[in-house]
């Protein structure tokens, strides 16, 4: 299937960056978080350990707890990525799921891993 509209330099540049956000992503989960060996692009924060003593057991929770919503923010935006990736590969990067219809570089520039187009994402968005 040769879907693709966007030139071979266009979708090189997104795979790039695309590609440099993932490592950084998965830099970031590691500093605070274990990968989940069952599950790919999952993470788990890690509890941490600083001592028995109350104060430190405050500051435990209380970092799991910080970290937690981060986790998850951060493993949203990198199933996005893996997720434009396979869109990449496939040859159906830049088409919106919705109509089918082409994504607007200039959009794809600046959220490479948008799936909708500005029409339908306002659509959806209106709903909500």
């Amino acid at each position: 299937m040769t879907k693709t509209k966007f030139t071979k330099v266009f979708l090189d540049e997104v795979k790039k960056n695309l590609l440099e956000e993932k490592i950084r992503l998965e830099l970031e989960l590691e500093k605070f978080a274990k990968k989940n060996s069952h599950v790919e692009n999952d993470y788990d924060a890690s509890f941490p350990e600083y001592g028995d003593e109350e104060d430190e057991n405050a500051r435990e929770v209380a970092d799991y707890t910080a970290n937690k919503p981060l986790e998850i923010s951060l493993e949203n935006t990198l199933r996005d990525i893996v997720k434009s990736l396979k869109r990449l590969e496939d040859n159906t990067y830049g088409f919106c799921k919705y109509c089918d219809n082409p994504i607007e570089e200039k959009r794809l520039l600046a959220r490479p891993t948008s799936s909708a187009c500005v029409s339908c994402k306002k659509t959806l968005t209106q709903e909500a």
